[in-house]
């Protein structure tokens, strides 16, 4: 016990051996070198993107904005590139959008919800998760080889509007589930426990206090995922896109009774990058701007999507008073 003592009394005198001073300073300067350093290199880096972001934008509007006009919104494409335009090509677009958003908003939102206020934590739970998560990353060409093998071949849908909107809403469904449930999830626990102390039911919760919270979160959400497929190339490619379309689909709004035409689900298709694909692979300067202009209407679109959905977080998280 003397000899415990004893070395208990020897052992911190023995192993305290405090720093120099100047060793400290000089470890610290060390570090903030370091960190200098490293701020300039991700500054660097940021700037070198930006600036070919820049560049690349400068060299659109330099080969396509002469080329923009109303005739170009309104004309069919051509084997003339001054007379070519994107008619079909955005038409297709908004139609395939439309599609996409009806099927994928509400299955996407619906799952994010019940897996978040609703299912059960058990391994089969989590297990869903893992594969939503995963699904979010998968690339775009995996649901385009799904979508070919499912709807066009097993359910014969052939290259039409609701097969390529089908395929875009598998695509981005998984983008909006992880936004819902994020959205419900920064909804605090106290909400809940008030409304259920006042005597609602889970629904009654979910309808009046937690939706209502989170809706500026999910339409950012499913507004990212849209402006996600409106680019998208190679599934819509995979399932047979034409590149080039002389006619519109039949409006899906009618004047006579019922109204509501469905027939344009079933008509062939084309999109705005498949247009431009198409145009870039011309050996004609004149279509590649065409390309070029067709590329500056998409990036507006994306562009507007992308702030309507910063307005919409904006204006709903005014609303919001916890």
């Amino acid at each position: 016990m003397a000899r415990l003592r004893a070395r208990s009394r020897r052992g911190p005198a023995q192993s305290h051996n405090p720093m120099p001073e100047a060793a400290i300073s000089e470890a610290l300067a060390r570090r903030k070198r370091r960190d200098g350093w490293f701020a300039l290199a991700g500054l660097l880096i940021m700037l070198a993107a930006v600036l070919t972001l820049v560049l690349l934008l400068a060299q659109l509007l330099v080969d396509g904005l002469p080329r923009l006009s109303l005739e170009f919104f309104v004309e069919f494409p051509s084997r003339f590139p001054q007379r070519a335009g994107i008619y079909s090509a955005w038409i297709g677009t908004l139609l395939v959008m439309l599609v996409t958003a009806f099927v994928a908003v509400p299955l996407g939102v619906a799952a994010g919800l019940y897996l978040e206020e609703y299912a059960r934590r058990n391994w089969l739970t989590d297990l869903i998760e893992i594969n939503v998560s995963n699904l979010a990353g998968v690339p775009s060409i995996i649901y385009g080889l799904l979508a070919l093998g499912l709807f066009v071949n097993r359910f014969s849908l052939g290259q039409s509007i609701a097969a390529a909107g089908l395929t875009l809403a598998l695509l981005i469904i998984p983008v909006v589930i992880v936004a819902t449930r994020e959205a419900i999830r920064a909804v605090p626990r106290n909400m809940r426990e008030a409304a259920y102390a006042m005597g609602t039911t889970q629904w009654q919760m979910v309808a009046h206090h937690v939706l209502p919270y989170s809706t500026g979160s999910i339409l950012t959400g499913i507004i990212i995922g849209l402006s996600r497929a409106i680019g998208e190339t190679a599934p819509v490619i995979t399932i047979g896109a034409l590149t080039f379309i002389a006619f519109l689909p039949e409006a899906p709004i009618g004047g006579e009774f019922p109204y509501i035409n469905f027939n344009w689900l079933d008509a062939p298709f084309t999109l705005l990058p498949i247009q431009i694909f198409n145009w870039l692979s011309r050996p004609q300067t004149e279509f590649h701007a065409n390309a070029a202009a067709a590329a500056l209407v998409l990036i507006a679109l994306t562009l507007c999507m992308n702030a309507t959905a910063i307005y919409l977080r904006y204006r709903y998280r005014r609303r919001v008073q916890w």
